[in-house]
């Protein structure tokens, strides 16, 4: 049977280290993935009973208890307990891991995330009305999300000079207010903005080759937007 002696790096070599300084990871089954006790982005993988030491990709953490080929995942699905430990970060631009997803770097922007994959980031937006959650990685209501610096941007102003009306409620059919209202642009008709529980400003696109339709307050066709 085969084993592997480690000495965690975090760990000065001296005399008179303890038990808990050093591992020796000894392969349970012959065949197999299993975790290492102390980091949640380290397994071990036996064949035929050898041994062989290895790391997720960097914002990735191993899951025992997955019935995949791979075992790493994001860190929103995986119960680490007490594996605490993590690989060293190898941040590149606005990914602070090389995989994972992380939230925009200025807190006060909650409805935009970055998906990593490999060190490459693709910006992600939340649907209208969610903020992005620093727990579960996904978009919820904002109550859920709980980030208290989002509300920092209530009546701001955008870049362009567009600033949600403060005392304009817009209803829909029934008479209802609606709770985030769009605008349309004055000037480009495939885009719009979009007011957070009608105080945040938020900038809207079109996907291509459709335009803005005020009275749907959606983007649509531009032969069923009046004026096109």
């Amino acid at each position: 049977m085969n084993h592997v002696f480690l000495l965690f790096s975090n760990v000065p070599i001296q005399d008179g280290a303890t038990d808990e300084d050093y591992f020796e990871f000894t392969c349970p089954k012959e065949d197999g993935q299993f975790d290492d006790p102390y980091q949640c982005d380290k397994y071990y993988e036996c064949n035929g009973g050898r041994v062989t030491e290895k790391l997720c990709p960097d914002g990735l953490v191993f899951d025992p208890t997955s019935k995949l080929a791979n075992k790493c995942d994001q860190p929103y699905n995986v119960d680490c307990k007490d594996r605490t430990e993590l690989q060293k970060a190898k941040p590149i631009g606005v990914c602070p891991r090389q995989n994972g997803f992380f939230p925009h770097p200025d807190n006060t922007i909650c409805n935009v995330f970055y998906n990593c994959v490999n060190g490459r980031e693709i910006e992600m937006n939340c649907v209208a009305g969610l903020h992005f959650s620093l727990k579960t990685g996904t978009c919820v209501w904002p109550d859920m999300a709980n980030r208290e610096d989002c509300g920092s941007n209530a009546n701001k102003k955008l870049e362009d000079g567009f600033q949600c009306p403060k005392d304009f409620q817009q209803r829909d059919k029934n008479g209802q207010i609606i709770t985030h209202p769009n605008y349309p642009h004055p000037e480009d008709c495939s885009k719009f903005y979009i007011c957070l529980n009608g105080v945040e400003p938020r900038k809207g696109n079109c996907d291509s080759g459709l335009v803005y339709n005020e009275d749907i307050q959606r983007c649509d066709e531009p032969e069923n937007v009046p004026g096109w």
